[in-house]
């Protein structure tokens, strides 16, 4: 019960998430982005039971094209006139060379064959794994001007200063929404890869969840800085 991840959980999390960020800083850009992250959630669960489900049509069709391959082979095999080949040593490495070149393009073929399903489920999902990548970056660019320095440190703003208007409370809240949708970005991201073993994709995957951690990491010593500052 407790041994994958629920998707139904997932966007519940995140929808309830938007709602509390709309609600605390009604027409802000970090809603936006919650709610983005929320449409991309509903596309990755579609897409991962996508990617988890066997391609049967492609399956019978590589299976048929290879054993099609299979049967010329044989019959090549089967129309060599073995007692010739033996007049001549010559004839008979020559002949073996070019049956084991034919059986290494043969081989070639049938695997580019056997891993193209792989290959298929795999770009679509590095594709949809770049999305939620890019989006941890927006993310990150949300929180960058958010500076609590500013709240515990006085000081005269330059003409090109952020305009900063939130309270420490507020500060901390809206630091705290960007550090959940980090945590949420990685939770869909792991996603694609739940019923998918691929190692390509499990590397993708690894490195946002590094990506998201380091991002949240940052976002945390600035809450800390608050919490140390009303103290």
């Amino acid at each position: 019960m407790y041994r994958s991840l629920n998707p139904d959980h997932i966007t519940r999390t995140i929808t309830q998430l938007r709602e509390r960020i709309q609600e605390r800083f009604p027409g802000a850009g970090l809603a936006r982005v919650a709610e983005e992250l929320e449409q991309i959630a509903s596309a990755a669960v579609a897409r991962a039971q996508w990617i988890a489900r066997p391609l049967l049509p492609l399956r019978i069709g590589i299976g048929l094209l290879a054993a099609l391959i299979a049967l010329i082979v044989l019959l090549a095999l089967t129309s060599l006139k073995i007692s010739k080949m033996w007049e001549s040593f010559a004839d008979f490495v020559q002949a073996v060379d070019a049956g084991i070149n034919d059986l290494v393009f043969v081989g070639i073929a049938i695997f580019f064959l056997a891993t193209l399903e792989a290959r298929i489920k795999r770009r679509r999902a590095l594709k949809a794994l770049h999305e939620l990548r890019s989006l941890a970056h927006i993310i990150d660019m949300h929180q960058l001007t958010k500076d609590p320095h500013v709240i515990t440190n006085s000081g005269q703003d330059t003409k090109s200063s952020p305009k900063r208007t939130m309270t420490d409370f507020e500060l901390s809240r809206y630091l705290d929404y960007c550090s959940e949708m980090l945590s949420l970005i990685g939770k869909v991201a792991a996603l694609y890869v739940q019923r998918f073993d691929d190692p390509v994709a499990l590397s993708a995957v690894d490195q946002i969840e590094d990506l998201t951690t380091g991002l949240s990491r940052k976002i945390w010593q600035k809450i800390m800085v608050i919490d140390r500052g009303r103290t």
